[in-house]
């Protein structure tokens, strides 16, 4: 079973109030009163009080087309995913000669090579790194990139292995998209990354774990859900202009329908029960999608606490947001047990059991 051995999520420097940010959109976005209205009204209801940014909040009226965006991208990806890796390589007591294999994931920029090649040659990797570059996954991709490391070092005891996340949210901006997707996007995604270290259960690291007085999260188990008819209700349409948002209205009907079996069905093979979870680190999708979790799991009030302090803090970072929220959650005793899960487009769900031990 693979060990996580560090968790370091990173956030650009630019920070706004989300009251701040839902003016500076109104003023391009809601050309109308009763638009601006339901603009305020959306953005309010979000929960989120600050989000983080790539750009001074004023550049963002000036975007114009996928080019400019797409390099910016570029430009403003690598150094906070270096900033990331860093942090954890350095909590994990490792450095980039010690890595294998290296996962990275995004959904907010497209290139060739992909950022995790530059990545690799900027931070000096060593030439045999064994790269998976990952884009489509969408939100669920910090946790699908989990259990995936997971997999790759279950066949590599020894190894050790790098989850990179980077989301650029704000770059997919869409000044001509009136439609409610897009009035609930610029709602709640905001910008950052996440990087973790895990290691193969025979790497000397991990063995030191088994004696050390701190306890480390493994990865005990993870399931993978595609749900049928559901293509159109989370994702991008990509045209000329970049990436406009999918999202559908009936996502935490979804959710009330097909989530709970499967986390029954996950613990059930390990021989548990959602009683045995002490720790629910779930995606902070919105305020809609964490109140679906809660009520498809019949979750305690406050059992989502994690998810909802990160999105109030930061807001849907995406692919990262989840990593964000296991880095919250922190240190824990010794059998202490996890359930990490998120959704993204398909509509998939990812499912992550954990163990501190």
């Amino acid at each position: 079973m693979a060990r996580i051995l560090s968790v370091a999520p990173a956030l650009p420097a630019n920070a706004h109030a989300q009251a701040e940010i839902t003016g500076m959109l109104a003023d391009r976005l809601a050309d109308e009163p009763a638009a601006r209205a339901v603009l305020q009204r959306v953005h309010a209801a979000s929960g989120i009080s600050t989000r983080h940014l790539a750009l001074p909040l004023e550049q963002y009226a000036g975007l114009d087309g996928f080019s400019e965006t797409n390099a910016l991208f570029a430009e403003h990806a690598l150094p906070l995913a270096e900033g990331a890796v860093r942090a954890a390589l350095a909590e994990a007591g490792l450095s980039v000669d010690d890595v294998d294999h290296l996962f990275f994931t995004t959904v907010t920029g497209v290139q060739a090579p992909s950022l995790d090649a530059l990545l690799a040659t900027s931070m000096s990797f060593r030439d045999d790194l064994r790269r998976v570059p990952s884009f489509g996954l969408g939100c669920v991709a910090g946790a699908a990139g989990l259990a995936r490391v997971a997999d790759y070092l279950a066949g590599h005891p020894t190894g050790v292995a790098l989850l990179v996340s980077v989301e650029l949210c704000s770059l997919t901006l869409q000044w001509d998209d009136r439609s409610m997707a897009n009035v609930v996007g610029t709602g709640i995604f905001g910008d950052g990354a996440a990087a973790v270290v895990m290691a193969g259960e025979e790497h000397p690291l991990a063995l030191a774990a088994r004696q050390s007085d701190r306890a480390l999260p493994r990865v005990v188990a993870s399931r993978s859900a595609l749900y049928p008819d559901s293509a159109e209700m989370i994702g991008w349409r990509v045209g000329t202009h970049g990436f406009s948002l999918m999202l559908a209205a009936g996502v935490p009907a979804l959710i009330d329908g097909n989530f709970a079996a499967g986390v029954d069905a996950l613990l059930a093979a390990q021989g548990l029960v959602r009683a045995d979870v002490d720790e629910w680190i779930a995606h902070p999708g919105g305020p809609r999608i964490l109140e679906s979790f809660a009520a498809a799991l019949e979750l305690a009030p406050g059992a989502l606490a994690s998810a909802w302090e990160t999105m109030s803090r930061v807001g849907n970072l995406s692919s990262a947001a989840v990593l964000h929220v296991l880095a919250a959650v922190g240190d824990r005793p010794a059998g202490t047990r996890a359930l990490l899960f998120a959704l993204g487009p398909g509509v998939t769900a990812e499912l992550v059991l954990l163990e501190w031990s």
